[in-house]
């Protein structure tokens, strides 16, 4: 049930015919995993927080440096120095004290993917490299849990829902990250934030896009991303889909699936 301080709180979410009291109640009830408190988790955790989203993970290892704030907004100046996960914490708690939040201050691996991941109804990808990216959509796979995963470049950005553990209307597996991305590029390829440089708008932009899919997985309305990419180029301001399907030649769900653990990460 929805206390009163919730009713008015919610109330905009409420009166939409998409959401409702069942929908906002829903949002309630999730608990969902966010890994990274950087530019793309950032956003993405305080709109998720406003929404109503009952349990909020962090996971991330790494402490507050100034140079995070020209794009990761839920930490502060007074924050530099803290761990980002308790920068977070306190920052939700600020805005919503009636979402739970769970801080994983640890460096996601292959030990420690599958118990993480496999405690909530849905995962939010923002890390900044190819390993993580990859991981995580093995260990949903795996876990069987829907995966929203984006990605930033200099003035573009990409994102994505998975649900390669559930199959369509024609009884085909949804594609996996793989079919989308079937090998990472060759390392030295794509330059890191800090030597390429990242616009801290469109990192904002990308992680709301991210908390509106969850809220979209979440209560179930209009179509999700599964199976399309959305690129955003902030050059031109433009905003293109690319449609993808399953690749019968992936490793997890594929025709003759090879991947059936993470131990290929150790």
């Amino acid at each position: 049930m929805l206390s009163a301080d919730e009713l008015e709180r919610y109330a905009r979410h409420i009166v939409l015919r998409e959401v409702g009291g069942p929908g906002q109640t829903a949002l309630k009830q999730a608990a969902v995993l966010v890994i990274g408190a950087g530019g793309l988790g950032a956003p993405a955790l305080l709109y998720l927080a406003a929404a109503g989203v009952g349990t909020l993970g962090v996971i991330d290892d790494d402490i507050v440096s100034l140079s995070n704030l020209q794009r990761q907004v839920i930490h502060a100046t007074p924050d530099i120095g803290r761990r980002k996960v308790d920068s977070a914490a306190t920052q939700i708690h600020a805005l919503n004290p009636h979402v739970n939040v769970k801080a994983h201050a640890v460096r996601l691996d292959a030990n420690n993917a599958m118990s993480l991941i496999g405690g909530y109804d849905l995962v939010l990808d923002g890390s900044d490299n190819f390993e993580t990216r990859y991981l995580v959509s093995d260990a949903c796979f795996l876990a069987g849990k829907p995966l929203v995963t984006a990605a930033l470049g200099v003035f573009d950005g990409s994102l994505t829902t998975i649900r390669a553990h559930e199959r369509n209307a024609d009884g085909e597996f949804n594609p996996t990250y793989r079919c989308l991305f079937p090998e990472p590029p060759p390392p030295g390829t794509v330059p890191a934030c800090a030597e390429a440089g990242v616009m801290g708008a469109l990192a904002g932009i990308l992680g709301s896009m991210m908390a509106l899919e969850a809220i979209r997985e979440i209560v179930g309305f209009g179509e999700s991303l599964v199976g399309r990419l959305l690129m955003v180029d902030a050059r031109a301001m433009r905003f293109e889909t690319l449609r993808y399907k399953r690749d019968p030649a992936n490793p997890l769900n594929g025709d003759k699936p090879v991947v059936t653990d993470l131990s290929g990460y150790r």
